[in-house]
């Protein structure tokens, strides 16, 4: 078993309040969940407006599968226009 565990620190642009960053990020995360059937999460920088800690898993029998996962859930957060990705932190187990 192969688990895969990746957080990734995010700015949020043209964001004035926590009800419009919470729009962003749970858009962001509903919308990986279904397309990746990965376990999503914001999980830290919860108070900050334009500012958020985004983490996420992923488990297979094979690393390649986990690895691609993973490159492909941070290809879709590159995807929004809205967010810049920050920092990312990934460890496979």
């Amino acid at each position: 078993m192969v688990i895969g565990i990746c957080t990734c620190e995010i700015l949020i642009y043209e964001c004035n309040s926590l009800k419009e960053k919470r729009s962003v990020i749970k858009s962001i995360i509903n919308k990986s969940k279904n397309r990746f059937n990965i376990s999503i999460a914001e999980v830290g920088e919860n108070d900050i407006w334009q500012k958020s800690i985004i983490g996420f898993s992923t488990i297979s029998n094979d690393t390649k599968i986990v690895d691609e996962t993973i490159e492909k859930v941070i290809k879709f957060f590159e995807s929004y226009t809205e967010i810049e990705i920050l920092k990312i932190k990934r460890e496979i187990l």
